[in-house]
């Protein structure tokens, strides 16, 4: 197996191992450790409970601070229910663009990372580069916590992350944070003729349901202000993507699960949002013991993303300014770990090459154009830590 590849092959190589969220990573973790090995890089594996799967992290160059880590995930979202002109699982250039699942999201910039390493190692940084990939990004950014933790115990500290999220090489500064409200509502089963004295756990979940869309209609109104008129859409919003419960048409349910999303402005107080959430909990909660007192919803948080803000001079974004040129200013409701590494210390931006609007969508692709600039930026980067 050889390990000295172009750009592009890595980007073919990472394409071709499936890395869905549901499943493991590891073929892909091997594939990068036996990579970084060959060029003289040990890494540190940090895997989860099950042993499934790992995030990996390296430091490459001076033992100093003052770094810069680049980070990105290895999972990507599923294809199935996704009609594709061509195999999700290769690497395919037509008419100037790369198809294929995680091109964009994000195994293009994970393929610049890898691919500057040979070029740092035979360099002369001054300040090191450190790598960072994750795992369960797309889930939740589950991955990344306790690898950020673990860089911050065993390697010099960095003065800044990079989190190379697909953002059309534009630096970023914010996003929303994004935290999940895995919610269950169990009810108590009486033949639907006799309702009145049952309790349907679907349709008070219903009610949970009409709640966040009436909050959403409240927070719509408002008037956005300062940072958060930037953001689209410019409030904070609720979302539940799926709802399962019930066993027939003819009896109240038993059970109803679901989880509602809340992707919340940076800066808003989470606590107070959950505190909302909780009580129309209690409301709803009162009328079904007043049934039944078994009847009841519990409530747990499944994920916490926090959100990226907005820093005043910020040291990752102005070197990323530095090397695109970009003095825009640009805000996404997309979560990412970079608010992960803003809360752990890090100054913390996201620039990264492909349309975001690309990711999870049946013929995902990076334009070469882009893959080109994310390969410049590399290379500038690279300069820029030998001065």
């Amino acid at each position: 197996m050889t390990f000295d590849l172009t750009p592009r092959e890595i980007l073919e190589k990472l394409v071709s191992i499936p890395t869905v969220s549901r499943d493991s990573n590891l073929d892909l973790v091997d594939w990068v450790e036996g990579y970084l090995t060959h060029h003289g890089v040990p890494s540190t594996r940090v895997q989860n409970d099950a042993g499934t799967k790992a995030s990996l992290y390296a430091h490459i160059g001076p033992e100093v601070e003052g770094g810069v880590i680049l980070s990105g995930h290895t999972d990507v979202v599923p294809v199935e229910g996704q009609s594709w002109a061509t195999d999700p699982w290769q690497a395919v250039e037509i008419e100037g663009r790369i198809y294929g699942r995680g091109t964009c999201d994000m195994k293009g910039f994970v393929a610049l990372m890898l691919a500057a390493v040979p070029i740092a190692t035979t360099g002369n940084l001054k300040r090191p580069i450190q790598i960072a990939l994750s795992y369960d990004e797309e889930v939740g950014c589950l991955g990344a916590p306790q690898m950020i933790a673990e860089m911050a115990q065993h390697l010099p500290k960095a003065a800044m992350a990079i989190i190379g999220e697909p953002s059309m090489m534009k630096v970023v500064t914010g996003h929303k944070a994004a935290i999940g409200w895995a919610t269950s509502v169990h009810g108590h089963e009486v033949h639907s003729s006799l309702m009145h004295t049952g309790v349907s756990a679907v349709m008070q979940a219903a009610k949970l349901v009409n709640w966040a869309n009436e909050t959403n209609d409240e927070s719509a109104r408002a008037t956005p202000r300062g940072v958060d008129a930037m953001f689209d859409p410019p409030y904070s919003t609720l979302h539940v993507g799926t709802i399962r419960g019930g066993t027939a048409e003819n009896i109240t349910a038993k059970e109803c699960r679901f989880v509602v999303g809340l992707r919340a402005l940076p800066g808003q107080d989470l606590t107070a949002w959950k505190g909302r959430y909780l009580a129309k909990i209690a409301e709803l909660e009162a009328d079904m013991k007043a049934i039944h007192p078994d009847a009841g919803i519990t409530v747990s948080t499944p994920f916490f993303v926090p959100g990226l803000q907005p820093e005043r001079n910020g040291a990752a974004e102005g070197l990323a300014r530095r090397l695109t040129g970009d003095n825009g200013q640009h805000v996404v409701s997309y979560g990412t770990e970079a608010g992960q590494f803003q809360s752990a210390g890090f100054s913390a931006v996201i620039c990264g090459p492909g349309d975001i609007a690309q990711a999870h969508q049946p013929n995902e692709y990076l334009s070469v154009a882009q893959f080109e600039a994310g390969w410049d930026f590399m290379r500038d980067l690279l300069k820029d830590l030998s001065k």
